[in-house]
């Protein structure tokens, strides 16, 4: 029998096996409930509807149809129709998977916001606010660098909270980071520029992007001054984190952000300057973006992931008039725009000032946060040191003599802790630094934050 589609409620493809047709059906039908594609609870059609779908006799659907009655799969009730039956499970993950899953408990690797402190009710508002006033145009394809109402939002919440020199016309709506980095190093790409620089340290994902555009990746060691620039000689684009270098958590000294422009305006090179965190500072004034300083030589890129979720996949890029073309043609041929009623709602948002306040709220707490971890990691183990507490959603923790990383992350992961080392970020030869983990405060829920640093320092003192 021919693959043909059912209306089943839900878009689902049957695929009846065998020569057969009831047993066919009623295998079709046991697979796409083993799978997982059919859950449990989801209503049937009527015989009738289905027989027509799918070119068959009434008889013979009815007849399939008691049968997984029989065997447990389906559940028929009078004036309610057949259903998937609630007892029947969706396949078990592998026995691996399973156990991995079940170990770990708390969690304390970095990147990840406290995502429970999403601002719910204001963003369903928002979003009903601005799907009123937007008219029906907005609703089609539009500027590939997004609606206007944020990028103007976002020129003027920029400016004025880390001082980005910018206009509505060059900023680009993305989706996320990634996309806004794969975009420049596209654009450079086509415009000759063949090696980027990247920091020592950094997310493996930053360079796998680049190198996918096809850029030659160059590491930059980094010290306690940030990211060290003598190794930009032969680069054409620089991937930087001057405001918290992530992971070792050191912003880029004023004078290497003042060498970094200079190296720029001098080789016609091109920063990509990435603020993903910029937002979150405790015990010292904003490190204002080094944007401010070259507009015409920085692409500044930001993203909402941190401020409100990961899942949005919202970010932007505030670039120099020279590019805006070409990023504007590049995002369009990547999908045509980023979503604009995500979009319209972060607009209202950061025009209402709701934005401004959940941010201050969020700092509130990651600042307490921080604060427990890093009295309780000085108080359970002296000896190592704790580095980068002055902003962001991580602390750096140089761990003791003949303390091992790969030993410590596997003693936390027998205690149910995920937990993640400074060489999982090592790029390349120059990278040398003591062992150390990269500890996030953000993600523990309020109630599990202390057992979650009570068995990191387990792990630390179990292991050396």
């Amino acid at each position: 029998m021919p693959e043909s589609w059912a209306n089943l409620g839900i878009d689902l493809l049957i695929e009846p096996a065998g020569r057969h047709r009831r047993a066919g059906l009623e295998r079709g039908l046991r697979d796409a409930i083993q799978s997982g594609r059919l859950r449990p609870g989801t209503p049937l059609p009527p015989s009738r509807t289905l027989a027509r779908d799918l070119g068959v006799a009434r008889n013979t659907v009815a007849q399939a149809y008691a049968q997984l009655v029989a065997e447990g799969w389906l559940a028929a009730r009078r004036g309610s129709g057949t259903r998937v039956a609630d007892r029947v499970l969706a396949p078990a993950a592998t026995e691996e998977a399973a156990d991995a899953a079940a170990r770990i408990r708390h969690d304390l690797r970095p990147g990840r916001p406290d995502v429970s402190m999403f601002p719910r009710a204001a963003w369903i508002g928002a979003a009903r606010r601005a799907l009123a006033k937007a008219p029906d145009q907005a609703l089609v394809y539009g500027d590939p660098r997004g609606p206007h109402e944020l990028r103007r939002a976002l020129a003027d919440y920029l400016g004025r909270v880390r001082g980005v020199r910018t206009t509505p016309d060059r900023i680009v709506v993305c989706s996320g980071f990634v996309q806004a980095l794969g975009l420049v190093c596209r654009v450079q790409r086509g415009r000759g520029a063949r090696r980027i620089g990247v920091e020592a340290f950094g997310l493996p994902h930053h360079r796998g992007v680049a190198a996918a555009c096809g850029l030659a990746v160059t590491p930059l060691p980094v010290d306690a001054g940030g990211a060290v620039l003598a190794g930009l000689a032969d680069a054409d684009v620089a991937l930087l984190t001057p405001a918290h270098q992530f992971p070792l958590g050191v912003p880029l000294a004023p004078e290497r952000r003042r060498l970094a422009v200079e190296w720029a305006a001098a080789t016609d090179g091109l920063i990509v300057e990435d603020d993903y965190d910029g937002e979150f500072r405790y015990d010292r004034q904003a490190v204002g973006a080094m944007q401010a300083l070259a507009p015409e030589r920085v692409v500044y890129a930001g993203t909402a992931s941190k401020s409100l979720a990961p899942g949005l996949r919202l970010g932007w890029l505030a670039a120099p008039a020279h590019l805006v073309a070409d990023l504007t043609e590049a995002k369009r041929l990547a999908d045509a725009g980023t979503g604009v009623l995500d979009a319209l709602a972060l607009a209202e948002l950061l025009t209402s000032g709701i934005y401004d306040r959940h941010v201050r709220r969020c700092r509130l707490v990651y600042q307490r946060r921080r604060e427990r971890l890093v009295a309780i990691l000085r108080r359970e183990v002296p000896e190592a040191r704790i580095g980068g507490v002055a902003a962001g959603l991580h602390v750096l923790v140089e761990l003791p003599e003949c303390v091992s990383e790969a030993d410590v992350i596997e003693r936390a992961a027998r205690n149910g802790l995920a937990v993640e080392g400074l060489d999982a970020y090592r790029f390349g030869a120059v990278a040398a630094h003591r062992p150390a983990l990269v500890v996030g405060y953000a993600t523990p829920p309020e109630h599990d934050f202390t057992t979650a640093v009570a068995r990191l320092c387990a792990a630390i003192g179990a292991a050396g």
